[in-house]
């Protein structure tokens, strides 16, 4: 279907839903307010039009999970890049469209990276979140913003708040330690400052040495060896206002503190794991929003943030004329973000976000333009719910253009300004009237700005390169049961999709060097599965279990490739996960496992690039000791239980088995 046939399809079925007769009556009216507080239901994706799913906070605390990779990882869909211990880069990709297209929201807005255009999901700390999701496409609250909604996939990290009392605070402190010298303390604090204030404060430093031993096997040859230069040192700190008005409006502020100094630990090859690369990160935001509904039909989210992020990168090497490299990355983004509800019914809702992003970068790279880049997003929205049916459309609008402070220097054209409509259409029904038993189907157009990298990077760059676009096709079924004596639920969930990616960016060899061109396409075909249930034993036993396996088909299908029809680099065609809760009133037991079949680590796919499948085991033992009025909870985890050894990336030997004990006192 060509573009503008599809647009004509999603203007007519956002015009009939727009103009539909709906009986409905609306009654108004002053109650009381009243404060419900109850955990999340883990079943609520499957009344989405769109497949999403989540991870409650206490859920990530019972499975004795390490990082935020650890989790995504049990999600279907989603393909976790890790170059192993406990400092290393950890990105996310979904349904293989490449972790440029995934957007990584944190508390409601977005976290970027202009400069690479990838965010290392391995820094956030676990500790203060609350719910983890990931959604295909945008989210499911229309008042998100604009970048929510240009995205073709989104990972929510949504930090935890408590509910307190006028005057109340309550303070949370916890100290983990385990295998390879990993130290991490951790203080929270929260505070109700007033009858409609609160103050929050979170800090944790963690260390580690991450020297964990391995085998290294060249041929019928092998050797136990450690891991070297894979150490990391980092500080977080982040401090929360959250304020709510008389008119019901609320006014959320957050300054956020990242620092890490790593070792980059190089790949084993032919014995040779030597590696003196060193990483220094810094990154701070601080960012605010504020929501209210301005009138009975009508809401408003304000959202501002800037973000300053800094990092240094050094090799130590005889190959260089001073036997140092060392390269200086500044970049500094001020974005600001409106979204404005419509109800006019009870049955329609409809918003415009609108989104202004500038971005800068300053590096010492020799060659680089040191470019800025102003980026506009604009979402028109559209969201009706009539009778069984609900239906989603939206179409965002992106400009981009861009100046260069050092063009003429180093004699680099400025790129062409970049304009592009992107229009989503997804819906949802409901079969029968007293089942949850529900299809969906989606289809959403995204694509991906080049990074300052790919643009502007030594001799690579390319400021010609067009957009990388993608074509997401989606459809599914979901049921979730009703209770059935002690089966408090099962919810299952079933997706197939299509995606078409075409002028994919990819580094091509040129006469004399690598460039960065417009010369891929992929065509990646899969099937998502998701299960969950819980089941009441006797009376305080439970036990929660989920599962989720993905198969998918990813082929290179760029013409005249050598790699014709080939599957693409790290792609395994099986994947999935475990995880299963043994709660009880004496200990809570958790176990998960995650795996993957086997997969190549270039596009050749033969033996000698070929990566062995593996399964990871973990088991977590924790229990809550009441003293007094505080409470305390001890927890040892036991990561890889059964010491198998794996690679993710080809020549990074992932950690053997680990332990993990931690103490938590609420105050």
């Amino acid at each position: 279907m060509n573009k503008k046939k599809r647009y004509a399809v999603m203007a007519a079925a956002i015009c009939v839903f727009m103009y539909a007769d709906a009986n409905d009556t609306i009654r108004t009216g002053r109650i009381d307010e009243v404060v419900v507080t109850a955990e999340r239901s883990r079943k609520t994706n499957i009344f989405e039009t769109i497949p999403v799913q989540s991870l409650s906070g206490n859920d990530i605390r019972q499975l004795g999970l390490q990082n935020i990779a650890d989790a995504v990882k049990r999600m279907a869909g989603t393909n976790v890049k890790d170059y192993g211990g406990i400092g290393g880069m950890k990105t996310v990709s979904v349904r293989n469209l490449g972790a440029q297209h995934t957007a990584v929201s944190y508390d409601g807005i977005t976290v970027s990276n202009t400069q690479a255009g990838q965010i290392d999901i391995g820094r956030f700390s676990l500790d203060n979140v609350g719910m983890l999701s990931m959604a295909i496409g945008q989210g499911s609250d229309i008042m998100q913003t604009a970048r929510h909604y240009a995205s073709a996939a989104l990972l929510a990290i949504e930090t935890e708040r408590p509910v307190l009392d006028k005057g109340d605070s309550r303070l949370r402190l916890a100290l983990k330690g385990g295998s390879w010298g990993q130290l991490n303390p951790s203080v929270r604090w929260w505070c109700q400052a007033g009858e409609n204030t609160m103050t929050t404060l979170d800090a944790d430093y963690m260390r580690a040495d991450g020297r964990y031993p391995f085998v290294l096997r060249n041929g019928k040859e092998k050797s136990n060896e450690k891991r070297n230069n894979s150490d990391i040192e980092q500080w977080h700190g982040e401090a929360n206002v959250l304020h709510k008005f008389g008119d019901g409006g609320s006014l959320d502020t957050k300054a956020y503190f990242y620092h890490s100094q790593r070792g980059v630990p190089g790949s084993v090859v032919l014995y040779n794991d030597n590696s003196k690369e060193r990483l220094w990160d810094e990154n701070f935001f601080l960012q605010t929003a504020y929501k209210r509904h301005i009138a009975r039909q009508w809401k408003l989210a304000i959202r501002a943030k800037y973000t300053h992020s800094w990092n240094k990168y050094e090799d130590t090497n005889a190959k260089y004329a001073n036997g140092k490299k060392t390269e200086v990355n500044r970049q500094d983004e001020y974005y600001t973000s409106a979204t404005l509800g419509w109800k006019p019914t009870s049955w329609l809702e409809m918003a415009l976000a609108e989104d202004v992003a500038v971005n800068k970068l300053r590096t010492t790279v020799n060659g680089s333009p040191n470019p800025l880049r102003t980026t506009s997003l604009t979402a028109l929205v559209s969201k009706a719910k009539y009778g069984r049916m609900t239906i989603e459309g939206n179409i965002v609008m992106t400009y981009a253009t861009e100046s260069l402070t050092e063009s003429e220097k180093y004699a680099i054209k400025k790129p062409e300004d970049r304009k592009k409509l992107s229009p989503s259409l997804s819906f949802s029904y409901r079969l029968l009237p007293d089942e949850a038993l529900y299809v969906r189907a989606m289809t959403k157009s995204t694509f991906r700005l080049p990074t300052f990298n790919d643009l502007y990077y030594l001799q690579i760059g390319n400021t010609s390169l067009r957009p990388e676009n993608a074509h997401e096709y989606g459809a599914g079924m979901t049921w979730n049961s009703r209770p059935i004596g002690p089966l408090r639920y099962v919810a299952l969930t079933i997706d197939a999709y299509y995606n078409d990616v075409t002028d994919k960016i990819v580094a091509f060899p040129s006469t004399y060097i690598w460039k960065m061109v417009n010369f891929g396409k992929a065509e990646i075909k899969g099937i998502d599965a998701t299960m969950g249930t819980e089941v009441d034993i006797v009376k305080g036993y439970s036990i929660v279990a989920n599962g989720s396996l993905t198969w998918q088909e990813a082929k290179d299908k760029t013409e005249g490739s050598a790699t014709y029809g080939s599957q693409l680099p790290y792609t395994p065609k099986v994947s999935g996960g475990l995880s299963v809760m043994l709660l009880t009133p004496w200990v809570n037991v958790g176990y998960s496992a995650t795996g993957q079949g086997k997969r190549y680590s270039m596009a050749q796919n033969t033996r000698e690039y070929q990566l062995d499948g593996y399964m990871e085991h973990s088991l977590s033992l924790s229990r809550d000791f009441l003293l007094g009025d505080n409470m305390l909870r001890l927890q040892l985890t036991v990561n890889n239980i059964t010491d198998k050894q794996y690679e993710i990336i080809k020549y990074y030997p992932m950690p053997g088995r680990s332990v993990t004990a931690s103490a938590t006192l609420d105050i």
